[in-house]
């Protein structure tokens, strides 16, 4: 299972860390902003500032597709250089894809074989069919939005069904018939305590992406206290 090297890095460094390289070309210092690369070139700084602390990094590709085929170059130049450099760091792509037929064999061909990420981010909204493609990769993980970290999040994770929230219904799947491969984790935001608190009572094996830490307001220790499992 790809998990397990996520694991193999946390225990040598003793750090659960994922960090963030979501570089908005509108946000990035200036002074990498003149370099050829600018996204590239901002990655490598903040890869080497935070790698000794990292067990995994995650970087969301929509910043780089936003500029076209030279944010795609950048993207695949950040992923090549994390792979040569630091090839234990477990390596997420945060898309959240998720579609029907030929459309999702490529993005697992794209996410998976072309940029060689371990683990994607999915929406489950399709429901199964739109999973499969992915969960059929038993060399790759799967991260399936669940309880997610927006303000607008409740519109439609909390709508009850039977008595229970969508969201709960969808974490039990994760667990149990959609993890035949034993490949499927869940996003669950930093921002609802509560409902991490409840997600690690119902999933306690299940490695969660929490999103959501600094700028929205999720706090380290207390998602610590929450969410840690295994």
């Amino acid at each position: 299972m790809s998990i397990n090297k996520f694991y193999r890095r946390a225990g040598k460094i003793k750090s659960y860390l994922c960090v963030g390289l979501d570089s908005d070309m509108a946000k990035i210092p200036s002074q990498f902003k003149s370099k050829k690369f600018p996204q590239h070139s901002f990655n490598r700084h903040i890869i080497k500032q935070t790698h000794k602390f990292a067990s995994a990094f995650k970087i969301n590709s929509a910043f780089y597709e936003a500029r076209g085929c030279e944010g795609t170059r950048e993207l695949k130049m950040t992923v090549d250089y994390l792979r040569k450099k630091h090839p234990d760091i477990y390596l997420i792509c945060d898309a959240k894809r998720g579609d029907i037929g030929n459309t999702n064999n490529g993005y697992v061909s794209a996410i998976f074989d072309y940029f060689s990420f371990d683990a994607i981010t999915v929406n489950p909204y399709l429901g199964r069919e739109a999973l499969a493609p992915f969960l059929a990769r038993k060399d790759k993980d799967i991260f399936i939005l669940c309880r997610t970290s927006n303000p607008g999040a409740g519109e439609l994770q909390d709508l009850k069904i039977k008595k229970r929230p969508l969201w709960q219904l969808v974490l039990k799947k994760i667990t149990t018939s959609w993890n035949e491969n034993k490949n499927c984790q869940a996003v669950i935001g930093a921002t609802g305590i509560q409902e991490l608190k409840l997600a690690r009572s119902i999933a306690p094996q299940t490695t969660f992406l929490v999103p959501g830490v600094g700028a929205q307001g999720g706090e380290v220790k207390e998602i610590i206290n929450a969410g840690a499992g295994r």
